[in-house]
């Protein structure tokens, strides 16, 4: 029998074993899900005791919510949804204020050790600035992401930008 693309539903029918596609996981994940939206092999997502757990957990790239979940999907790219809580962040607005904060403690975290090597090292400008140049980059991106969620998990404790409170206290 030629290979047609009209013979192919026949010649997947006669193989000994079904062909799992993409959403076959996603199936079984929703058919394990237990009525309070859990899985049944996974605790109920504990919302944080305070705003420093969940900028903590935001920090961390989980998320603020459940602390189980990616907040983020690519490097500074919040997902929409949290996958474990269902948690919408769509509502987020962190805008460019983790660049100033990635900036502003990299410069803080710096400053000292500049100051050392400046008045202790004895070294010239040129590999001054070949040192401290690279670390700060290096520094600040590295702190972007963690400022990032910090700033998400922020907004979302406190109810701004259109998020709902969850907790049922108002200190912190």
């Amino acid at each position: 029998m030629p290979l047609t693309p009209a013979s192919w539903p026949q010649v997947r029918a006669r193989s000994a074993m079904p062909e799992q596609d993409a959403f076959d996981t996603i199936r079984q994940h929703l058919a394990r899900r237990a009525p309070g939206g859990e899985t049944a092999d996974e605790a109920p997502a504990v919302l944080p005791g305070s705003a420093w757990a969940a900028i903590g957990r935001g920090a961390r790239g989980r998320c603020p919510a459940c602390g189980k979940g990616r907040l983020f999907g690519r490097f500074l790219k919040p997902v929409a949804h949290c996958a474990r809580c269902a948690e919408d962040w769509t509502p987020q607005q962190a805008d460019d204020f983790p660049a100033y904060v990635s900036i502003f403690l990299t410069g803080h975290i710096l400053a000292p050790l500049i100051i050392m090597m400046v008045k202790d090292a004895g070294l010239s400008v040129g590999m001054l600035v070949a040192i401290i140049v690279p670390l700060a980059i290096v520094m600040m991106i590295g702190l972007l992401q963690p400022a990032k969620g910090a700033i998400i998990a922020v907004q979302w404790w406190f109810g701004m930008h259109g998020f709902q409170r969850k907790r049922s206290d108002t200190s912190s």
